[in-house]
């Protein structure tokens, strides 16, 4: 049985912070420096950690890998699952032709960029975050928006910013129940707190795309229908998450923010039209690769138009009978709780670790679902099982550098997380006392930033924020949710979330490009996270506070 130490290098907590933050400044290095390949960043901050926890935490070898090995699996189920099934719909979509007619569909919306970037990233992806989750808003829409005329980079760079606030209550409030769950701290006030702070940046989220797009000139234009958007959306995400139910903020939120958009970009085209952005604003280097032979040869659908529309609407539909209480209860039924063979971890407070335990939910997870969709899909498109097959292992073999990097990824998180060193790190940080208030979400930050996920930051340190509140004064609702809310700026610096767009948009290698345009953007937004909450612990902004 290995116990987790807080302090192993020479007994000092700062020393050893100091130590366990090695890895991910290793990943960060390799990635936004040195300029690595993504798989290549992944396991070289896998090997520092490894080599950290056999040699400084005195974690047995063994443990260490398999730990490791544990990530790897976790990696390949439910995460490439899922992000390898939606690719796939996507690509059985251009394959038959009907992709073209749902890009002029969307275009009819409006023949703006600029307004298909909110529709699309912004108010569908925050649809699909409400419903799936792990990476299928990103994977569903830089496709998406690829195949609107938005240049790869562009594409992936505005799913990943729009990708950011919906991850607080997505899918259907899991971040916020399992948060509940390892604070002991009711759910419906975690899910109020959360939605009395998230909302907050969600209002300019929409500006944050215009500025991507199109830099000043967007926000010159367009500011209206953006803020507009945005407040909708922001609207009612906090009324859904303070006086209804945290699981439905963000399914109210996306239809709220997208009716509105609509509403004012079409009252605004009545008595005047928007210009459309124009090509010569794209970077030469930003230019769309070449098509490939599939998508060239793709055949012009026939059939109703309807059909082009049915594999996201079968998404949103599969998705959403999945939560019917009946349906969940006969899904959940499949899944399987496991001991990991030979991990046998305590906490530093000698707890069992929850990494001890590996589920593996073989229907009620997101990418079982989507394979449930992919199958109706097959049968509405007309495409036959020998040719969806083909489609899918062409998916997945032009995927093999993503694989590669999100398993990296998640065996470096399941080290770090097994030997202590988040542990470590965050009872350093906790250490600021009533500063902690102003530095709880950036803990968030770190942990969806190394996991790529709300929910396991939460998993991570959410205990942790409450027992720093309390030694700090602090409220615990406060900062439990401000671990939420924090994290969801992480989503766009993750690894895991740059790997998946990277992937859809044909720009694997090319990781460490997207992570430089981000990490300012993440920073920025989570600054004023970081502001809010400091408030929030300040008599100025404690009413908010339920």
């Amino acid at each position: 049985m290995y116990q987790q130490p807080l302090q192993p290098v020479a007994g000092s907590l700062a020393l050893s912070a100091a130590c366990a933050a090695l890895p991910l400044i290793t990943l960060f290095l390799l990635l936004g420096v040195v300029r690595t390949r993504a798989w290549v960043a992944a396991f070289g901050a896998l090997a520092v950690a490894v080599a950290l926890a056999w040699g400084l935490w005195r974690m047995p070898l063994s443990q260490t890998l398999l730990a490791a090995g544990q990530g790897a699996t976790f990696a390949i189920f439910p995460l490439v699952w899922t992000f390898g099934t939606a690719i796939w719909i996507y690509r059985m979509t251009v394959h038959t032709g009907h992709f073209d007619t749902l890009r002029r569909g969307f275009a009819r919306i409006s023949d703006d960029r600029r307004i298909q970037a909110m529709v699309i990233a912004f108010c569908f992806g925050s649809l699909l975050e409400a419903l799936a989750g792990q990476g299928t808003p990103v994977a569903v829409t830089t496709v998406m928006l690829l195949a609107l005329g938005f240049t790869p980079v562009r594409a992936a760079t505005v799913a990943l910013v729009a990708n950011t606030v919906p991850a607080a209550f997505g899918p259907l409030g899991l971040p916020i129940t399992t948060l509940a769950g390892v604070t002991g701290l009711p759910a419906t006030e975690l899910g109020m707190m959360a939605g009395r702070q998230v909302p907050v940046i969600a209002v300019v989220v929409p500006l944050v795309l215009l500025l991507v797009v199109d830099g000043r000139r967007g926000v010159r234009e367009l500011w209206r229908p953006a803020l507009a958007c945005g407040s909708a959306f922001a609207l009612a995400q906090f009324a859904t998450a303070n006086w209804l139910t945290a699981a439905l903020a963000d399914l109210v939120a996306a239809f709220a923010g997208a009716g509105v958009l609509l509403l004012v970009t079409r009252r605004a085209a009545a008595r005047q039209p928007v210009p459309a952005l124009a090509a010569a604003s794209v970077p030469e280097h930003d230019a769309p690769p070449p098509q490939r032979s599939s998508e060239r040869d793709a055949p012009t659908p026939q059939g109703p138009q309807w059909r082009a529309y049915a594999p996201y609407l079968t998404i949103v539909a599969v998705f959403a009978v999945s939560q019917i209480p009946a349906v969940k209860h006969l899904l959940d039924a499949g899944t399987l709780a496991v001991s990991w063979p030979g991990l046998h971890v305590r906490t530093a407070s000698g707890a069992p670790s929850p990494l001890s335990t590996f589920r593996f939910a073989w229907f009620a997870a997101p990418g079982s679902l989507l394979v449930a969709a992919g199958l109706i899909t097959m049968a509405l498109l007309r495409v036959s099982p020998r040719e969806a097959a083909r489609l899918y292992g062409r998916t997945l073999f032009e995927l093999r550098w993503a694989v590669l990097t999100v398993v990296g990824l998640l065996a470096l998180s399941f080290t770090m997380n097994a030997a202590g060193q988040i542990a470590t790190l965050g009872v350093w940080m906790a250490g600021a006392g009533t500063l902690f208030a102003v530095l709880a979400p950036v803990l968030g930050w770190l942990g969806v930033a190394l996991t790529g996920s709300d929910t396991s930051s939460n998993s991570l340190f959410g205990a942790l924020q409450v027992a720093a509140a309390q030694r700090a004064g602090l409220d615990p609702v406060l900062l439990a949710a401000a671990n939420a809310s924090g994290g969801t700026f992480g989503k766009m610096i993750s690894l895991q979330n740059l790997t998946i767009a990277a992937a859809a948009v044909g720009l694997t290698g090319r990781e460490g490009d997207l992570f430089r345009r981000m990490f300012g953007w993440s920073v920025l937004l989570l600054a004023l996270m970081c502001l809010l909450v400091g408030l929030q612990a300040t008599p100025l902004l404690s009413w908010m506070v339920p």
